[in-house]
C-alpha cells in the first residue's frame, strides 16, 4: 500500500512539473516574441518642394538617384526616388517659399568614396563644406567623413563615408 501511493505521488509531482514546465515555456516564448520585435526602419523621406524641375534635376542630377514609377497616379505632382536598397525620397510640389533651414535638421547619405563624390560636386558647380562651412570634409569622433550641402529648396543633406 505505501509504494503504491508513493507512485501516485511520483506521478502527480510528474504531472505538476510537465504543467508547469509548459507554462514556463509558454511565458519565456511571449516574453521573447515581445522583445523580439524589429523596430521600425527608414523607407522615406518626403520633401514639399517649390520648384519640381528644379528639385528632380538637383537628387537626379546632384545626388545621383534613380527616378521611380508613381504607384498612385494621382492628381498630386509627386515624384519617387530611389535613394537606398529599400529607401526612397519622395518631392511633393507645392511649397509657396523657400524658407532658410537650419544646418542640424539634416538627412544623411553614405557614399564608398566621399573625394570622389566631392569631385562630382565640383564638376557640378555645387556648393558643400564642413559642419563649419570650410569647403573640406570634417572627421568624425567615430572616423567617418562627411560634408554638408543643400538642396534648391534649402533642405540639408549629409553625405558621408560611413560604411557601417
Amino acid at each position: 500500500m505505501f509504494i503504491q501511493k508513493l507512485i501516485l505521488k511520483i506521478a502527480l509531482m510528474k504531472k505538476h512539473l510537465i504543467i508547469f514546465s509548459i507554462a514556463f515555456l509558454s511565458l519565456i516564448g511571449i516574453a521573447t516574441t515581445a522583445t523580439a520585435q524589429d523596430a521600425p526602419k527608414a523607407d522615406h523621406v518626403s520633401l514639399y518642394v517649390k520648384d519640381m524641375a528644379k528639385s528632380v534635376e538637383f537628387y537626379e542630377k546632384v545626388m545621383l538617384f534613380k527616378p521611380l514609377a508613381d504607384p498612385f497616379h494621382n492628381e498630386q505632382h509627386l515624384v519617387w526616388l530611389r535613394t537606398g536598397e529599400h529607401t526612397q525620397l519622395h518631392l511633393i510640389d507645392g511649397a509657396k517659399d523657400v524658407p532658410e533651414r537650419n544646418i542640424n535638421n539634416h538627412f544623411a547619405y553614405a557614399v564608398a568614396n566621399l573625394q570622389a563624390f566631392m569631385k562630382h560636386l565640383d564638376e557640378m558647380h555645387i556648393k558643400y563644406g564642413n559642419y563649419g562651412g570650410e569647403k573640406k570634409p570634417q572627421t568624425r569622433p567615430d572616423g567617418v567623413k562627411q560634408i554638408y550641402l543643400q538642396d534648391p529648396d534649402n533642405y540639408w543633406i549629409e553625405v558621408n563615408d560611413d560604411k557601417f
